[in-house]
């Protein structure tokens, strides 16, 4: 391909993000934004030099220069949206949350199959030459120079069905990570309609980190939450029709612990929240050591520890723009080799995370 386009979806606080970052890559132009205010996508355009900009969605997805369309809207409109894309036939880059649940997840991804369009989840710590890493160190599993390869038997993770991986750690018995930010006075954090609340934003990430070492095959979970208003409706995520008439819908969660239970025995505790700030910290424990990972967001520095609590190795991040300029290269990879999906956050899995989100939920009620 030649040097990709990018179009931006939306003119927020994450789209200024991905423009900076795109904005340094050889790889990629930066070519269109848009915004339902014509003025706005002009000037942001103007600011962080975008080619064109329009005051349309459908005008935008209408230009057949378009290679990738970015959409950097809120959870709530990404079902919509990324369905307008498809029907253009556009390949997307979804930010997260992906949907506001598993009924639009599904949706989405039905959609982009039917059409035979590319569509990505922007997971972007999975991307990432770290995460690769770490997944190496954890569980014995090797990566190539475009992501990682499929494990041996011997070296899948506890989730993929098989006994527990041997990493630099020994066996891998649990991991625990958290993830918080003083968010909540940001406006789309806290409006359930448009899916505000910790686990969406920032539960996302504490979850990709256990799934990204422990699989998807969850066996149980048990939750729990503290509301932001605690005698409001807390079933602002399911469907209209299943939301009593007699409930007020209105209320997020600001934190929340998760305790994930996987077959064999193996656990992960996550906790989230939108009051205050967090070490970001991930740590697996193996039988022969832990590793320590600064950032389940974006992946920073690795360190082992032997079972002594001595310092074994210390592996810094690699240097990067951002971040976000791997996921926008995988999207680059995957279109150039004629793929619907990015394997590095395969569709399986973006629909397998909102499952467990929807359940977890669930037990809010």
């Amino acid at each position: 391909m030649k040097k990709m386009n990018l179009a931006i979806l939306g003119a927020g606080r994450i789209a200024i993000s991905m423009a900076t970052t795109v904005s340094q890559m050889e790889e990629v132009h930066l070519y269109a934004v848009a915004a339902r205010d014509g003025a706005r996508a002009k000037a942001f355009a103007e600011k962080y030099g975008v080619e064109k900009s329009y005051g349309s969605y459908e005008e935008m997805l209408c230009d057949e220069q378009v290679d990738l369309v970015y959409i950097a809207t809120p959870h709530s409109l990404h079902c919509e949206q990324a369905k307008l894309c498809i029907a253009h036939g556009k390949p997307v880059l979804c930010e997260k949350a992906f949907a506001m649940n598993a009924r639009e997840t599904r949706e989405m991804l039905d959609y982009a199959h039917e059409k035979g369009v590319f569509i990505a989840e922007a997971m972007w710590a999975r991307y990432t030459p770290q995460a690769q890493k770490l997944r190496e160190l954890a569980c014995g599993i090797g990566a190539g120079t475009t992501g990682k390869r499929e494990a041996s038997d011997e070296e899948k993770c506890p989730g993929d069905g098989s006994s527990r991986p041997q990493g630099r750690i020994g066996t891998i018995v649990g991991l625990t990570a958290n993830l918080g930010y003083q968010v909540m006075n940001k406006e789309r954090l806290i409006r359930p309609e448009l899916g505000g609340g910790a686990l969406l934003d920032l539960g996302v990430y504490t979850m990709n980190f256990a799934t990204w070492i422990l699989g998807d095959d969850v066996q149980s979970l048990t939750t729990s939450m503290v509301p932001l208003e605690a005698d409001g409706d807390i079933s602002y995520w399911r469907e209209p029709a299943a939301v009593s008439s007699e409930k007020k819908a209105g209320t997020v969660d600001k934190s929340e612990f998760i305790n994930l239970v996987y077959p064999d025995g193996t656990i992960a505790g996550l906790f989230n929240t939108m009051e205050a700030v967090t070490d970001r910290r991930g740590i697996i424990f193996g039988t022969e050591g832990r590793i320590e990972v600064e950032n389940v967001n974006n992946f920073g520095e690795i360190r082992i520890y032997n079972n002594r609590y001595e310092l074994v190795e210390t592996i810094p991040q690699p240097q990067q723009i951002s971040g976000y300029e791997y996921e926008v290269l995988a999207c680059k990879r995957a279109l150039e080799q004629g793929k619907l999906e990015c394997e590095e956050m395969p569709h399986a899995h973006t629909l397998r995370v909102m499952e467990l989100l929807d359940e977890i939920r669930s037990e809010w009620e």
